[in-house]
């Protein structure tokens, strides 16, 4: 089998935990897995029986999405994130809003000589988008860094995986205007935007940080967090009505469809904010018992005020993150070191607020001094 695909993408980071895993299991009171953000809390009742209710489905679904689950999208930014003005031909259903972010610069044509910029600390995706289409990659927070050259797209990351830091509505918006200035497209992965502790987030689609214009900009949605739905891969993308019709026009030959069941699903849980608010406090209150546990055991958590993880250290002097991971699989619970994130994680690990009340109560009860 040719490695030519696997020998110019980094390494599957979580290939790297497996020792570390079998450490926490080995713990008498069983692992806790704080490491991969994967939901555990029930899929609410209003997305199953969607499902159920959409299950005849003998069809092929339209890539573009039926206008229901378009519409949705559309009335929902409106709604609750202040995103106006969006048309249905501006919004496209996604399998999963990794399948897009991995593969959004080779379906825009981007190759070898183009450069694309993301995070300092990020998402290992957008630097996989980047190698899989020959690309250039440039890591960082510093649009200076980018010297006299342009890139053609610029990832951003608010509320950001691993760190949950926000940025600011006035950083957002140079950041949009420094891109529009040069042509450069900006996309921005706001998946954790109704994961918010502390503060307030925006939407780069906010008409306070575009304008009112949504030339230049896509943005990336994802329902697995804010909805439970990360086994029904509901994700969408919205924004510049140009690039969306090229990427349906390349999606529409590539067979990518949102299933129809999934469609109406999405739709659904999209007009329905019980269950995002009694998930929102299941997890508040996981985050304020660990978080304590953490700092009471010597950890700090920094950034942190979004997202469903806390990003810990114990100092840039202290443990690398590798012997961080450590000494916490020896206590039977697995996080992921920051170094999965960038250069900038070498101190941090970053711990997921994403398993039962049990689990988290148990890694509280390991982390509290006899």
């Amino acid at each position: 089998m040719s490695t030519a695909v696997s020998g110019r993408l980094p390494d599957f980071p979580w290939d790297k935990l497996t020792g570390y895993a079998e450490q926490a299991r080995a713990h008498p009171g069983g692992i806790v897995d704080l490491s991969i953000g994967t939901p555990v809390d029930p899929t609410p009742a209003v997305a199953r029986q969607a499902l159920i209710d959409a299950a005849d489905a003998p069809g092929y679904p339209l890539t573009v999405g039926v206008p229901e689950v378009r519409q949705a999208v559309v009335e929902w930014l409106a709604g609750t994130h202040g995103v106006t003005g969006l048309g249905l031909d501006q919004v496209l259903p996604l399998i999963g809003s990794k399948e897009l972010i991995a593969s959004l610069p080779t379906h825009l044509g981007l190759g070898p000589g183009d450069l694309i910029g993301y995070p300092e600390l990020a998402y290992p995706t957008y630097e996989v988008g980047a190698a899989l289409a020959g690309a250039r990659a440039l890591a960082t927070d510093a649009l200076t860094a980018f010297g006299p050259e342009t890139p053609k797209l610029l990832w951003l990351n608010s509320p950001s995986n691993p760190s949950g830091r926000v940025l600011p509505k006035e950083h957002l918006k140079k950041v949009v205007d420094w891109c529009r200035e040069r042509g450069v497209l900006l996309v921005s992965d706001e998946c954790y935007l109704d994961c918010v502790w502390e503060g307030e987030a925006y939407s780069a689609l906010h008409p306070d940080i575009c304008g009112g214009s949504s030339d230049g900009i896509l943005i990336v949605h994802s329902l697995s967090k804010r909805s439970n739905l990360a086994g029904y891969r509901c994700a969408f993308v919205a924004g510049d009505r140009s690039v969306i019709a090229e990427l349906l026009a390349v999606r529409k030959n590539l067979g990518l469809m949102m299933p129809a069941p999934q469609q109406h699903a999405m739709a659904a849980v999209l007009g329905d904010e019980a269950h995002v608010a009694e998930q929102h406090e299941r997890y508040r209150a996981r985050r304020t018992r660990l978080r304590a546990a953490l700092e009471a055991a010597g950890y700090t958590i920094d950034h942190s005020e979004a997202s469903l993880y806390l990003w810990t250290t114990k100092g840039p002097d202290g443990p690398d993150c590798w012997q961080l991971v450590a000494d916490l699989a020896a206590q039977g619970i697995l996080v992921a070191p920051g170094a999965f994130y960038g250069a900038a994680g070498s101190h941090h690990v970053r711990i997921a607020l994403t398993a039962t009340d049990e689990r988290i109560d148990a890694a509280v009860e390991r982390l509290t001094p006899a």
